[in-house]
């Protein structure tokens, strides 16, 4: 059998405070497979909120990986039936424009989460600020695109799964409905590099019950597609997770 080092979840990459953000931590355990998941598409379904600085056992199953913690798994990693389908792009411009926008500067779930938490300094958190474009912006009157833009200052396939996170929990209405990331479907085409100017896209594709279902896609310049997401987001009891 095939031994894997454990996977640890450093108090830095958080969503919640006691927590791991969803994000990141897919992307941890994705980045476990061979060829560390770029170019592939992978879906990461989380069972439970990823425990804080303990190591994780991580085993190989027929079809991927699971990490479990106290015997329980916490999260599975197996390689996607298809790709997700790119959100539409914006430019640079609306997607800074649209980070004036951004919900969480007025009220946040957890004001500390790595990739979207205002609390966060800069050079530690991600500083996602994903806003709903301007009415003009909108393709229609549907649209529930929210952007931002991003430059990375630090490089690896789990940043770049953390970045697709939060953007599309904010497409949906997280003040309504408390929502943590239950799966993500993500194909990494190639690891964002420090210094260049990103544009983060979400989108908000559906609700059925406790289950929101978003997507969202990094672009580079001359808009082309980075990395790009799927999620399937579980309404929460959102005092059990402060």
């Amino acid at each position: 059998m095939t031994h894997l080092p454990p996977l640890i979840v450093p108090h830095r990459f958080n969503g919640p405070p006691r927590s791991g953000n969803g994000g990141w931590t897919a992307g941890a355990l994705a980045a476990t497979l061979p060829a560390q998941a770029l170019g592939t598409a992978v879906t990461v379904t989380l069972r439970q909120p990823p425990p804080l600085d303990v190591p994780l056992p991580v085993e190989p199953t027929a079809a991927g990986v699971l990490v479990t913690h106290d015997g329980q798994t916490v999260a599975e990693a197996v390689y996607a039936e298809s790709s997700p389908v790119p959100v539409a792009p914006v430019s640079a411009s609306v997607a800074a424009e649209a980070e004036g926008r951004f919900i969480g500067h007025r009220t946040h779930l957890f004001p500390g989460c790595f990739v979207c938490g205002p609390d966060r300094r800069v050079g530690d958190g991600l500083r996602i600020f994903a806003g709903h474009l301007a009415g003009a912006e909108r393709t229609d009157a549907d649209d529930s695109r929210v952007a931002a833009t991003w430059t990375p200052y630090e490089s690896a396939v789990p940043i770049a799964w953390a970045a697709l996170d939060c953007p599309g929990g904010w497409a949906s209405d997280l003040e309504a409905r408390p929502s943590v990331l239950g799966r993500m479907t993500a194909e990494v085409r190639s690891v964002p590099r420090t210094s260049e100017r990103y544009v983060v896209v979400g989108e908000l594709r559906g609700i059925d019950g406790r289950r929101t279902y978003t997507a969202a896609t990094i672009y580079g310049p001359g808009d082309v597609v980075v990395a790009t997401a799927e999620h399937v987001w579980i309404t929460i009891d959102l005092e059990a997770f402060r």
